[in-house]
């Protein structure tokens, strides 16, 4: 672990030099110092929920760590053996969830990588966790670049996941405090973190949409489509009616949507910009109803006016006008 003197003056320097508008990292040591009034030298324990608290917090995720389970247990198979830790936290920066060797807890433990310790940038300063909730994006913050040189033992990659709003929801975690874990070896690990994350919003989605068709959004062009790096899941829901109910904050961002239009669901076709003639709809929805009743039925034109619920008659006057008379 570094001095504390020198990793203090690192940062300070770097805060002097105005570098923060040209680095990220900068960026988050500015705000640890001047806004939160964080003090990189300090030594003290992590900050910690009560049971009661965290409780709450594990309520208000609930659907959330259900759906995250086998996901986090095939990312923790992956990394588990190298001495990491995988962790879900909230948007609050609370560690709500965890995977971890058994050997392992107590040193975890220590270092506050545990359910109900507190990871906001407000809190601990730059770190995965915390920098991820205010940055938005995948990010590893590798040992010397934590704020608080008692962290600087720790490597943190991050990825965040979104709500079926597009809003931040939770962060994942995979955390080691092994001395020869490399920035290379972070990358790979990085490359896990963040595709647990988008199975992991894919997933709530389809829970949040149960019922409804989840569809792949399709920009018109590949520069429609954001940053690889801030991309994540481009799903919408649709429902039977071919009307948009849903899209994740990527499938937003490709169709330019925001809350106040899903309120007020679009077409499938007017979202992709397609010109529709909603009469020929009308009249090939029709015949599509009548072919489905007339083969469920076998060809019975009294029992398919009965699954229609319309009388002989007025089936007889539907199949000449379709040309389906017999």
């Amino acid at each position: 672990m570094p001095n504390s003197g020198n990793h203090a003056a690192t940062i300070e320097t770097a805060i002097a030099r105005d570098e923060a508008a040209r680095h990220s990292l900068v960026a988050s040591w500015q705000r640890s110092s001047v806004l939160h009034e964080l003090d990189p030298g300090k030594r003290r324990a992590p900050e910690r929920l009560t049971e009661q608290e965290l409780a709450e917090a594990q309520e208000r995720l609930g659907l959330l760590i259900h759906t995250s389970e086998s996901s986090l247990d095939q990312l923790y198979l992956a990394v588990g053996d190298v001495g990491c830790s995988v962790v879900l936290a909230d948007r609050n920066g609370v560690a709500i969830s965890r995977r971890g060797a058994k050997q392992d807890d107590k040193t975890f433990n220590k270092w506050g990588l545990w359910t109900g310790a507190i990871w906001s940038e407000e809190t601990e300063g730059t770190n995965g966790v915390g920098t991820c909730i205010i940055e938005r994006r995948p990010l590893t913050i590798h040992k010397e670049q934590h704020f608080h040189t008692k962290n600087t033992g720790l490597s943190c990659t991050a990825a965040p996941i979104f709500d079926h709003h597009g809003d931040l929801m939770a962060v994942i975690d995979v955390s080691s405090c092994r001395a020869d874990l490399t920035a290379g070896f972070s990358r790979l690990i990085s490359v896990a973190v963040v595709d647990t994350a988008r199975r992991i919003e894919t997933d709530h989605f389809k829970k949040r949409f149960a019922g409804a068709r989840i569809l792949l959004a399709s920009p018109e062009k590949e520069s429609d489509l954001p940053p690889e790096s801030s991309r994540g899941a481009a799903l919408i829901a649709v429902d039977q009616d071919d009307l948009v109910i849903g899209a994740t904050r990527c499938a937003r961002n490709i169709y330019g949507l925001s809350s106040a239009d899903l309120s007020n669901p679009k077409s499938l076709s007017s979202l992709q910009g397609h010109e529709v003639d909603q009469a020929h709809e009308y009249t090939m929805a029709e015949h599509r109803v009548i072919q489905q009743a007339m083969a469920n039925t076998g060809g019975n034109i009294s029992a398919a006016a009965r699954e229609m619920a319309i009388s002989r008659a007025t089936l007889h006057r539907k199949l000449k006008k379709f040309n389906m008379a017999k």
